[in-house]
């Protein structure tokens, strides 16, 4: 144990070293860089926590829906399970309901209903999408940034190199060593943006589904209640 701390110290001292050494446009792209990184893992623990929980409320509302008598004691009970993207579409189907009961006491459009719940559906995908284009964007162009800072810090060695009018490895090595730290460190930023863009897609994929077969046990549950 006594020997981690000089060795993470020495590690720590020279990748500050070379970052120090890369140059105001080094520095920059590598700024850059943490940036992207950081605002993409703010989205992927905040889209994480959102479709954990939105998954585990899911299934607790569809399980009230299926065994409630009518549409008025699903309206009652679902204000315990408010966050749940099927409750929002919900909302939206039980007031074209309202609104056509009111006036006949039956239902009198089902295709006004539909689209009634079709657009809840797209309402709460679109929360569900939003700060994806954040993470397609860290997948797309970190890697892009990353190589710009190594051609960059390349560009800075060689020119380094012709004024110092030494051809051997070791004056050269440095420069070209911080240069790719460039590369690596956009890689670690798109890498994560990538795997969790594509999970994520999958789960806005699936709640999807879900809410599309939520409308059509809405209509069903609709029609007997209040149907001719």
């Amino acid at each position: 144990m006594s020997f981690q701390a000089p060795i993470a110290l020495l590690l720590q001292t020279d990748i500050l070293d070379m970052v120090q050494h890369g140059g105001p446009m080094g520095m920059a792209v590598l700024g850059l860089l943490v940036c992207f990184s950081v605002y993409s893992w703010t989205v992927i623990f905040a889209k994480w926590n959102t479709f954990r929980g939105a998954r585990r409320i899911n299934a607790r509302f569809l399980r009230a829906f299926r065994k409630a008598p009518g549409l008025e004691a699903v309206m009652v009970a679902s204000e315990q399970y408010r966050p749940s993207p099927l409750v929002a579409v919900f909302d939206f189907g039980y007031e074209e309901v309202e609104r056509q009961v009111k006036g006949k006491g039956k239902l009198t459009n089902r295709m006004a209903l539909e689209r009634s719940l079709q657009l809840g559906v797209s309402e709460e995908l679109a929360k569900l999408e939003r700060n994806m284009d954040k993470l397609a964007t860290t997948a797309t162009v970190t890697p892009f940034v990353g190589l710009l800072g190594t051609v960059l810090g390349i560009i800075r060695a060689f020119l380094d190199l012709s004024q110092l009018g030494s051809t051997s490895l070791r004056t050269v090595g440095p420069g070209i060593a911080v240069a790719l730290v460039a590369t690596a460190v956009g890689l670690a930023a798109a890498i994560p943006a990538a795997i969790f863009y594509n999970l994520f897609g999958n789960r806005i994929r699936e709640m999807g589904a879900r809410m599309d077969d939520f409308t059509l046990e809405f209509l069903n549950m609709a029609e007997r209640s209040f149907g001719e």
